[in-house]
């Protein structure tokens, strides 16, 4: 029965049998969640064999990159420290959760390419191996958002369900991006150097160490980058902020048309990727 799936893989029978195939893929990958767990978890502990921090090295510096931001950008722009640094360390750790889990995406399945040319496992097991790395980094970087807030008294005013929602927007949004990356990648190698460079060049469009309110008669600008409805989702709550409607309507479409739009291609090319890699 595996070897037959396999073969199914490569055979053309039409886009509603493609359609099919995808979805049994997906279903059956659900099936499998504790695999993709213990890929994930695996993949994360062996990038840190041996170290005597281990993967709190990414809390580490990170949590010196916000100290360093927060104090530079908060003179700069003349804000108190108390008010600038928690929206700066929040924005850092956040963004940081979009870019590494589309880099990372680009990996996907180039990365696994040995276990999908010799086993029947289904795609979407990486897929979701590559989100549940993106999870364990941020359960590390929540170390900084707990110890900023309750610093700083945030803590008091924020609203942590609603922040859930943005981060489950966030993820949802995050998680097809990273697997239209990852299909991509596997047919095309230059395409990890092209999303990083996307990526670098939206942090910086992005208010994540500027505040949006800088940007002055330009803010419609703002409502056309999706980063920033993203981050703003989860950022606004944790600082008793009110999240506009406009960022909700936003990402919600977005996660509907993106997901859409990329099972589509993962269900034309789903029997190609094993060639490709």
């Amino acid at each position: 029965m595996e070897t037959a799936t396999h073969m199914l893989r490569t055979g053309q029978r039409g886009t509603l049998f493609q359609l099919q195939m995808a979805l049994r893929d997906l279903r059956t990958s659900f099936q499998r969640i504790g695999l993709a767990w213990s890929l994930a978890t695996h993949d994360v502990g062996s990038r840190y064999r041996g170290s005597i921090l281990g993967p709190f090295w990414i809390t580490l510096s990170m949590g010196l990159m916000v100290l360093g931001i927060g104090f530079v950008y908060a003179n700069l722009f003349h804000i108190a420290l108390q008010t600038f640094l928690p929206y700066v360390a929040l924005g850092i750790v956040f963004f940081g959760v979009m870019t590494g889990a589309i880099n990372e995406g680009c990996d996907t399945f180039v990365q696994a390419a040995g276990m999908l040319s010799q086993t029947s496992l289904p795609m979407f097991t990486f897929v979701w191996r590559t989100m549940f790395r993106t999870l364990i980094n941020l359960g590390h970087h929540l170390v900084i958002v707990v110890a900023v807030l309750a610093y700083y008294g945030y803590w008091r005013m924020a609203h942590p369900l609603l922040a859930l929602v943005g981060i489950g927007l966030m993820l949802a949004n995050a998680s097809w991006a990273s697997m239209l990356a990852g299909i991509a990648s596997a047919r095309f190698r230059d395409i990890p150097q092209i999303v990083v460079s996307v990526m670098q060049f939206a942090i910086f469009m992005t208010p994540v160490f500027w505040p949006a309110d800088k940007f002055g008669a330009h803010r419609a600008v703002l409502d056309f980058n999706p980063f920033y409805h993203l981050l703003q989702a989860v950022r606004a709550p944790l600082l008793g902020q009110a999240v506009a409607p406009l960022s909700y309507i936003v990402l919600v479409t977005m996660a509907v048309v993106g997901w859409t739009f990329t099972f589509a291609i993962f269900a034309r090319t789903r029997r190609r990727i094993v060639h490709y890699l």
